[in-house]
């Protein structure tokens, strides 16, 4: 009885944090996504944020696409466009507190 709980327990939280680490993944790939189609000749970071949102919204839910912003800066001395993703970390289930999971993504900027 005892080691099934424990079992139990242990299974529970390795499902957890394989949820957790999937909805990371998730972002970063939606942020880098949106990050390259923004870099695009003829794009910006309208077109990133956008882009970025519209997919973390079909991957995951609209919860998580509630922060997201772009913007151009200098990486190693290269223009590039970096999105950023904010959302809630996945606590208990995808349930967990807000802002608490920040993902960037890059993308060298085409358009010089």
């Amino acid at each position: 009885m005892l080691v099934g709980a424990l079992v139990t327990v242990l299974f529970v939280a390795v499902l957890q944090l394989a949820l957790v680490q999937h909805v990371r993944n998730t972002l970063v790939d939606c942020a880098a996504e949106g990050a390259r189609y923004g870099a695009l000749d003829g794009h910006g970071p309208a077109d990133a944020v956008a882009r970025a949102r519209d997919l973390v919204t079909q991957s995951l839910s609209a919860t998580y696409a509630g922060d997201v912003r772009a913007a151009r800066t200098t990486l190693d001395g290269v223009d590039v466009l970096e999105v950023t993703v904010t959302a809630p970390l996945p606590v208990v289930g995808l349930l967990g507190p807000r802002d608490a999971l920040a993902v960037r993504g890059h993308a060298y900027a085409e358009d010089q």
